[in-house]
């Protein structure tokens, strides 16, 4: 199994902080975001790359990173070709690339390079295997504007995704679905086919919508508590949260 970051985007909402620097390797409590990620990431047995796809703006800064790193499994950067927020390829076609760039024929952990969790992927990983199919991490969650920023699911009895609707403005659900996910390998192509038949691909949670349609998904609810790293302030909030753990 591979791991692969997505962090080829641009965090605009961070400027000027991330103007020219990536949100992924920024500071909280010591460490990067991404440092954060991927020492738990590499204690899973199962896993034995990890892969950053960056863009061209910031590939360089992921490439410094790398000469620093001490994960036990090697790491490669990727750079997707965007310039700017503007041209940027989307998450579901970077995801993509990654795998006609590396010919990729593994199971993948894809996971969003600016989150930062108080739990491990672990017992994401097992569910993975329980299950035998593509799994995504969930959240009840009550407020209708977070909802709509995301992506929202509605799961049956066994918590299979049954459907999955990216930034709804009439929520159906409050399952929440977060920027993580792990697809088998032997339906990688449903990648380039959702590609293909019109799925959308800024969102990674897009690809979802239209995999649960194709075959079984299904959703593992966050065993703690994810920080999402979308503006400023929750920028400063997360750091205070992790700095008095």
């Amino acid at each position: 199994m591979k791991s692969v970051v997505l962090a080829a985007g641009y965090a605009t909402r961070l400027y000027p902080l991330t103007e020219n620097f990536p949100k992924p390797l920024l500071e909280v409590a010591g460490k990067s975001i991404l440092d954060w990620l991927l020492d738990d990431i590499d204690t899973i047995e199962e896993i034995d790359e990890h892969i950053i796809i960056s863009n061209h703006k910031f590939a360089h800064h992921f490439e410094n990173w790398k000469k620093t790193c001490t994960l036990k499994n090697p790491v490669t950067i990727i750079d997707d070709g965007s310039i700017s927020n503007e041209t940027r390829l989307g998450a579901v076609k970077d995801i993509q690339f990654a795998i006609d760039t590396l010919n990729l024929d593994d199971d993948l952990l894809i996971v969003a390079g600016d989150n930062m969790l108080d739990f491990s992927f672990k017992s994401f990983v097992d569910l993975f295997h329980e299950k035998n199919s593509a799994v995504v991490m969930c959240d009840f969650v009550e407020d209708v504007n977070a909802l709509r920023r995301s992506g929202v699911m509605i799961p049956d009895e066994n918590f299979r995704v049954v459907s999955m609707e990216e930034k709804p403005q009439n929520p159906k659900s409050n399952w929440c679905v977060g920027p993580f996910y792990i697809y088998k390998k032997d339906e990688l192509h449903l990648i380039k086919q959702g590609i293909e038949d019109g799925c959308g691909t800024d969102a990674p949670g897009s690809f979802v919508c239209y995999l649960c349609e194709k075959t079984d998904v299904y959703a593992l609810r966050l065993p703690g508590k994810r920080y999402d790293i979308g503006t400023l302030e929750s920028y400063e909030d997360v750091k205070k949260v992790f700095e008095n753990k």
